[in-house]
Order: structure tokens, then C-alpha cells, then sequence
């Protein structure tokens, strides 16, 4: 090192600002503990009913059952639904795997559809174009915290006599009209991965107004056991039951959802109005929806590479995160048929940190790392 070098200033490294981070400073540790205490740390203890009771008061839904993970949340309700080989279930192209690997367990076919450019959700247009004699359930995921156009969804189903499955995994204080999204079709599906507006680390929620639904869905669960007989089984079940510790961190989150939601529409009201005069575009609620705004995401101008900017981006210390790919572009989903709107967008989709806990000055950072990143692509 010359002297030259020894006598410049080293500018210490700023943090990286993490796409998300869970807040954990409510009661989650207290209720723990207090499982430890107990020795109720499996699938049995009084935090399960607690934890189910609350997401069934947040929904306004009649019953609420705790799963191991989101992507269960939704196979349970398929599998006791009925949906089984030779049926075809709707679903968008553009989705997390977890929608079409869920109907692909059944042994349904997964029919994908196109998505709308606005919202990025489920266009029930082409959802009727897609209806055949095998068509037995729709479902649509409500992306980001957007929320689909239940009401036209719904009215096709009616029309067509389909069920609708919701996958809300990512829609936790979603509202459509004040409807909790989930609640508009037959069930409806959560997610508590760690990076959800309310965490378990992993675990699901499934949400129904169908008793002799919710009935059948409880005793699958549990291996199909019995509810009044031990150690008898009655249908062919599954081992999908949520331990009494994530209940316990769930239930902890829960009662600061109100906070939680509050600071995460805070984050996305700085992204939208500190990115105004950029040439992205974000993905748009339609009237009437109130968005969780679970992950804050956005289009960049066409031509971007999404890629370097990421690298720029992670380059002075803000994470990124692509949308996701389609799913007819995967190995064993992929077709020929081409959806323009879902290839676009997946193309161009970026997701922005989205965590409650976000600062002024990380906000900040985020938006100049973006802008920067843009201008060096000729892009602003």
C-alpha cells in the first residue's frame, strides 16, 4: 500500500437492506417459552385454537385450520374437494409453483390462463375461454397483495358449477369491498413462510364458510383420524398438522397485524410517490381493493437488464428479487402456447424491500440505488 493509499479514508460498508426481514417484537418469544414450559410443543396445545381463531376473525371466515406451509394450505383443500385424475383445474400462468405443483399432486391437469396488465392477476375472460367438459375448479392467486376480480370469477363458476380455491398465500389483509380475500370462494389459502406480513417460519392456514368442508378437511389433516374414535381412520389422510410452537409465533404476529399491515402500505406509499417522475410501473389494485401490499414490486422499462440492475443494486447494499418465472416455462409444465401479458411481465418484474421495520433512510437508499441503476442503462 502506497502512502497515497494509507492516507485515504476506507468508507465503511453500509448494511445490505434485505428484500425482507419478519418483525418479531411482539409476544412471539413469551409464547414460546411458555410451549416450552408447558411441554405442548407438537401439533397438540392451546395455541393452535387460539392461532386458528384469530385468522378467523382477521378473515370474517366461520372456519379457519392450521397446516404445516402454505403449499399444503392448498393440496388439502384440492384433495378434499374431490379433485383427483382427469379433472382440470384453472390456474394463471403467471404464479409461484406452488398453486400448479399443488393440483399436479392431485393427479388434475393444471389449465393455465392469461394474466390482466394491470393488477398482473387472473383474467376471468380468458378463465370462461378455457372451461371444457373436465374443468373442475378455478383458482386464482392474488399476487403481492393484489387481489383478483372475485366477482366476475366467482360469477363464471356459478355459471359453469366450479369450485374456486383462492390462494391467498400472500394476501393476509387483503380486502375486496371490506371482504377479506380467501372468503369469496369455496376456501381460501394462507402462507406464514417467513417472509409473509404474518410468519410462523413455516406453516398455512386454509379458510372456509363450508362446514361439511371444513369437517373433512380437519380430519385429513391428522392423518384421517377419527374425531371421536382414537387411532381410527377413516379416509385416507395426511400428516399436514401445524406444531403448537408456530401457532404460538403466529398468534404473537396476529395481534399486531393491524401494525404490521399499517407499516407496509406506509413503505409502498414512499416507493410509489419517491419513484413517480421513473418510467416503472407498479402493479395496479383494481377499485375497491385494499392491498396488504405484502411484497412491493414493479415493472421496469422495457429493454432493462433486470439482471445487471440487480447486480448494481446488491452492488452498494439493497437486495432485489425477480418476480416470479412462469410456469409454463418450466420443464415439466411447459407448453407451447405463449401468454404475452405473464411473459411480460415476469420478464420485467422487480420486487423491492418490503419489510415493516424499513426506515426513511432506507427507503431512500433503495429508491437512489434503483434510480442510479436506471440512468446508467439509459432508462431515465
Amino acid at each position: 500500500m502506497n502512502p497515497a493509499q494509507a492516507e485515504r479514508p476506507v468508507r465503511a460498508a453500509q448494511p445490505v437492506i434485505p428484500v425482507y426481514r419478519p418483525d418479531l417484537s411482539g409476544k412471539e418469544r413469551d409464547y414460546v417459552i411458555d410451549c416450552v414450559d408447558s411441554t405442548w410443543i407438537s401439533s397438540i396445545g392451546a395455541y393452535i385454537g387460539k392461532f386458528e381463531a384469530a385468522i378467523a376473525g382477521v378473515t370474517g371466515a366461520k372456519h379457519a385450520l392450521s397446516v404445516c406451509n402454505g403449499t399444503v394450505a392448498l393440496h388439502l383443500p384440492l384433495h378434499c374437494m374431490g379433485i383427483g385424475p382427469g379433472d382440470e383445474v384453472i390456474v394463471p400462468a403467471f404464479t409461484y409453483i406452488a398453486s400448479v405443483n399443488t393440483i399436479a399432486q392431485t393427479g388434475a391437469v393444471p389449465v393455465f390462463a392469461e394474466s390482466l396488465r394491470g393488477d398482473w392477476l387472473l383474467d376471468p375472460e380468458d378463465v370462461e375461454r378455457r372451461i371444457t367438459p373436465r374443468t373442475k375448479a378455478i383458482m386464482p392467486v392474488h399476487l403481492y397483495g393484489g387481489a383478483c376480480d372475485m366477482a366476475a370469477i366467482m360469477d363464471i363458476a356459478q355459471r359453469h358449477g366450479l369450485q374456486v380455491l383462492e390462494d391467498a398465500a400472500e394476501a393476509l389483509g387483503t380486502t375486496i369491498g371490506g371482504q377479506h380475500v380467501g372468503t369469496f370462494g369455496h376456501a381460501g389459502s394462507f402462507s406464514f413462510f417467513g417472509n409473509k406480513t404474518v410468519t410462523t417460519g413455516e406453516g398455512g392456514m386454509v379458510v372456509t364458510n363450508d362446514d361439511a368442508l371444513a369437517a373433512t378437511m380437519r380430519m385429513t389433516k391428522g392423518q384421517g383420524q377419527s374425531t371421536t374414535r382414537r387411532y381410527w381412520h377413516e379416509v385416507l389422510g395426511f400428516n399436514y398438522r401445524m406444531t403448537n410452537i408456530s401457532a404460538a409465533i403466529g398468534l404473537a404476529q396476529t395481534e399486531r397485524l393491524p401494525q404490521i399491515l399499517a407499516a407496509k402500505r406506509r413503505v409502498a406509499k414512499i416507493y410509489k410517490e419517491s419513484l413517480a417522475g421513473m418510467p416503472v410501473t407498479f402493479q395496479q389494485a383494481m377499485a375497491g381493493v385494499e392491498s396488504a401490499d405484502w411484497l412491493v414490486s414493479l415493472l421496469l422499462p422495457p429493454g432493462t437488464d433486470r439482471d445487471r440492475l440487480m447486480a448494481e443494486m446488491q452492488a452498494v447494499g439493497v437486495e432485489t428479487r425477480p418476480v416470479f418465472y412462469p410456469a409454463h416455462h418450466m420443464p415439466m409444465y411447459r407448453r407451447e402456447e405463449h401468454f404475452p401479458i405473464a411473459e411480460d411481465i415476469a420478464a420485467r418484474g422487480l420486487s423491492l424491500p418490503s419489510f415493516p421495520a424499513l426506515t426513511d433512510g432506507e427507503l431512500a437508499r433503495v429508491c437512489e440505488a434503483l434510480v442510479n441503476s436506471l440512468r446508467q442503462q439509459g432508462k431515465a
